[in-house]
């Protein structure tokens, strides 16, 4: 099932997309699902992220290919960072390149949204708290990430978390396989069978020390292959099982 959220007459809305058809939603999808009744076509609604997240938890070195990449270690346990919701940025939404910085990388991620509130659960618990899954971009100014010694800065811009188009409640997200594309060219490519920690064993870590609440979302880490993106480009994050998430620079 692919659920979508969006601006129809100044309503935000969710719904249920059935083809080129969305099916609204009573109420947001976490703890059940009840249709509306209303349809519209999807190319007569402005879509947002997906979710709107209190909070998004991010993953740093997750990819064993993108720790040979940079001959680093992997970590013991998930190495963790946030953004802030104000860094939410739609499918079809502009990356704005900030004027403090000079270089500006892409990373294209899974990302996993929570459906109920969650704390301190096993890794076999975790899937059943799990909404779905959809594509995301955790565009980075490197350059700050670099002078500034921590990553908050270089994380949190406005338009610098890219999600959607749209959340995918039927995937298995042990092997999909994930590729960024810049300007139709391939830059990265690799497989979530890479991972260190997969999706479940994030949910529990994470929920070990913060409750996670319906619609949060974590960023599971990107693979190798990182590189700059400059104004007038166009990138793409392609996960198998997802529709692709497309976003320009400007």
């Amino acid at each position: 099932m692919k659920l979508a959220r969006y601006i129809f007459n100044g309503r935000v809305c969710y719904g249920v997309l059935e083809g080129d058809i969305l099916h609204e939603l009573a109420r947001p999808p976490f703890g059940g699902m009840e249709m509306q009744g209303r349809k519209y076509d999807v190319g007569g609604v402005e879509l947002l992220p997906p979710v709107f997240p209190q909070k998004i938890v991010a993953v740093g070195l997750n990819y064993r290919d993108h720790a040979e990449e940079f001959n680093l270690d992997m970590p013991d346990e998930p190495v963790l960072f946030m953004k802030p919701p104000t860094a939410l940025l739609a499918h079809g939404g502009e990356i704005v390149y900030p004027e403090m910085s000079r270089r500006v990388d892409f990373e294209a991620e899974l990302v996993l949204v929570c459906g109920r509130e969650c704390r301190g659960i096993t890794p076999e618990e975790a899937p059943a708290y799990v909404l779905g899954y959809t594509c995301g971009n955790d565009v980075t100014a490197r350059d700050l990430q670099a002078k500034d010694g921590q990553w908050t800065r270089a994380k949190s811009f406005d338009t610098f978390c890219p999600l959607g188009p749209f959340v995918e409640t039927d995937v298995d997200p042990s092997s999909m396989a994930i590729e960024l594309r810049l300007n139709g060219e391939v830059r990265q490519s690799s497989n979530t069978a890479n991972m260190a920690f997969g999706p479940a064993e994030l949910l529990s870590f994470v929920s070990r020390i913060m409750t996670m609440l319906p619609g949060d979302v974590i960023m599971t880490g990107t693979p190798s292959g990182v590189g700059e993106m400059r104004p007038g480009d166009t990138v793409e994050v392609a996960i198998s099982g997802l529709d692709t998430l497309r976003n320009a620079v400007v």
